[in-house]
């Protein structure tokens, strides 16, 4: 098992993770420029991708969702599209794409749509939803984040899965700041409705983002059914943070998906917020993102691993021009190049002016874990 980091030039990455069985690769693009650029770059670099396609992010101006569809020629996959502040005047701003190879896909539909991929290998059967979306965009926003989630439910039937199989949600939500309360009691009603605080509570990112389709809500999932004890899925803790569950916000701060051979950390959406629950740091993004990247290496360091574990990730920026604040923090705290797309967008609280989430793989003993 190894992990290959393979740079194409300044604004896109590409990651590789080999496995014994499968492998899962990430191209990250990243433009910020006019019109179709980044969509002609990432058409030229998916001809180059290993595997099939199962889920691609897009951080762009809604008024480029055709222009994007059409620069990028035919696209069979579920495609997770939305917009920050910074794309409202037209700009293309960043991409990333998954895809797997060395095992079947099978698609899943919803009504007709494709809304995600189940696979399997050896040890474990996988169900990757992308791009779900509410029933009925006129509903209310609580309506609709409940039929997101009873509609997530429904496509892990269609994979023989259920809801307390998800190991991560990714949440983007129209106008975040102005009801996140209510879509945290929307999300735990649900989660105590399908039993999942009786199992395992997911990891999750939640971003305030508006989407080409007018909804309230747009989600993405990953959930792991383990065939056998050789496979387990358990939630990490973060050292330097309380859970989030104490707060009322139905998320874990981490989760680890461990193998024979190796272990897979999924790290939530994590930003500057200190031990009590409270934002740290306020009106200051440099030490937002220094006790950021302090939470995540805590936690990385709890599993045994450091940055050079890392295979890919999304940084959220509230504010697009302290984007230089991470270059200067990465290039002063020796970080890596790995796969890593870069989104304008709010994040949950008004004071909050960064957050990132992160992947990360170690090769596993489990007689030392």
């Amino acid at each position: 098992m190894q992990t290959e980091i393979r740079k194409y030039y300044s604004d896109c990455d590409y990651s590789t993770l080999r496995l014994p069985s499968r492998s899962e690769h990430w191209l990250s693009v990243r433009s910020g420029g006019e019109g179709g650029s980044l969509f002609e770059t990432m058409k030229r670099k998916i001809i180059d991708l290993e595997g099939a396609p199962i889920s691609h992010f897009v951080m762009a101006g809604c008024q480029h969702y055709e222009l994007g569809i059409k620069a990028m020629g035919t696209i069979d996959w579920p495609l997770t599209w939305i917009q920050g502040d910074a794309c409202q005047k037209g700009l293309v701003y960043s991409s990333q794409i998954a895809s797997i190879s060395g095992t079947d896909l099978a698609p899943i539909h919803l009504e007709g749509e494709l809304v995600g991929y189940q696979y399997e290998d050896e040890y474990a059967r996988f169900c990757r939803l992308c791009s779900v979306k509410p029933e009925d965009t006129s509903a209310s926003r609580e309506e609709q984040s409940n039929s997101v989630f009873e509609r997530m439910n429904a496509a892990l039937g269609e994979a023989g899965m259920k809801f307390t199989d998800t190991v991560r949600t990714w949440l983007y939500l129209d106008q975040l700041l102005d009801w996140y309360d209510e879509f945290n009691e929307v999300r735990t009603r649900f989660f105590e409705k399908h039993a999942v605080f009786d199992h395992m509570v997911p990891a999750s990112t939640g971003i305030g983002a508006t989407n080409p389709w007018g909804a309230a809500l747009l989600a993405d999932l990953l959930a792991v059914v383990p065939k056998s004890d050789a496979c387990r899925v358990e939630p990490v803790p973060s050292p330097l943070q309380c859970p989030a569950l104490d707060y009322k916000s139905s998320f874990n701060r981490a989760v680890e998906i461990s193998f024979p051979g190796y272990r897979q950390l999924l790290v939530s959406g994590t930003a500057s917020i200190d031990e009590n629950g409270q934002s740290a740091h306020l009106d200051n993004a440099k030490a937002q993102i220094d006790l950021t990247m302090r939470v995540i290496k805590e936690i990385l360091k709890s599993r045994g691993m450091d940055w050079k574990n890392l295979t890919r990730g999304i940084a959220y920026f509230k504010n697009r021009a302290d984007e230089i604040l991470w270059e200067d923090w990465c290039a002063a705290n020796d970080m890596p190049r790995f796969s890593l797309a870069f989104s304008h967008a709010d994040v949950c609280r008004d004071d909050l002016l960064f957050e990132i989430e992160v992947d990360a793989v170690e090769k596993h003993n489990r007689n030392s874990s």
